[in-house]
């Protein structure tokens, strides 16, 4: 991996804002009024800005403006790091669905509980039912849902195979599937493994993306994907569709990274 690194100073001051952003933060998730939908996604989008700009990650995307839904879409991602929720939101404010281990963690587990995630527990089928159908209600009722199909973060150069139960809410729902496709640079614009989450602790994560001199995120969002559109699609066939759209970004120039 690339050897240079942020100043030691840089990387306490970085630390410095996150503390502060984990505060203002967990105080205005505290005081959203769970009906009030403009307020909620607005405190999404400043809690997605503001975590970036603690540890200088800079958003790149270059999606035509009609890709972009605004409302009651299924969001679907690859998985690299804790930072990709805060990428999503700071574009497109939504509900998570998440891992249950997450709601234990000291503060992050709080303000997304605050937020709106819903936490599910992977290893059990008996979750995803019901969890397809409190999707559905979201999405029948205007509101943006995003969740990861991978199940499991990956070091980010490819994409993990999807899993393709939850894509059953948008055909009860017949809701929109957008595809989203995450990948990171380091600071000479070379495709990274180090934000990754995967096979390392969140202190071990956190040190490694503050310590890196600049970060960059690229997001492309695919053309939303309409269920009635296709009348006998099932949710295997949707979930085809949008891993291959990830798929084909996230590997678009995968041999232009920092491994050496």
């Amino acid at each position: 991996m690339s050897r240079q690194k942020a100043p030691f100073s840089t990387r306490l001051m970085r630390l410095g804002k996150l503390v502060v952003w984990l505060f203002k933060t967990g105080r205005n998730l505290n005081k959203i009024d769970g009906t009030n939908a403009e307020e909620r996604n607005q405190a999404l989008i400043t809690l997605g800005t503001t975590a970036l700009q603690a540890v200088d990650a800079k958003l790149n995307v270059s999606t035509p403006p009609e890709h972009f839904q605004i409302s009651g879409t299924l969001l679907v991602s690859n998985h690299v790091s804790w930072l990709d929720i805060f990428a999503m939101s700071a574009l497109l404010p939504s509900s998570f669905i998440s891992k249950q281990e997450i709601s234990n963690w000291p503060v992050l587990g709080k303000m997304g509980r605050n937020a709106g995630t819903v936490f599910i527990n992977r290893n059990s089928r008996k979750d995803v039912e019901p969890i397809n159908q409190a999707i559905s209600e979201a999405l029948r009722n205007g509101l943006n849902v995003s969740f990861f199909p991978e199940a499991r973060t990956s070091p980010g150069l490819d994409t993990l195979p999807f899993k393709a139960a939850l894509f059953q809410s948008a055909i009860d729902s017949n809701a929109p599937v957008q595809a989203v496709a995450l990948r990171y640079y380091d600071h000479e614009g070379r495709r990274t493994e180090l934000p990754s989450y995967a096979d390392t602790s969140l202190i071990k994560s956190l040190w490694r993306i503050v310590s890196m001199p600049q970060l960059h995120i690229r997001v492309d969002f695919a053309k939303p994907i309409y269920p009635h559109e296709h009348p006998d699609i099932d949710r295997f066939q949707l979930k085809e569709m949008a891993e291959a759209y990830v798929r084909g970004k996230v590997c678009e120039d995968a041999d232009n990274n920092d491994m050496v």
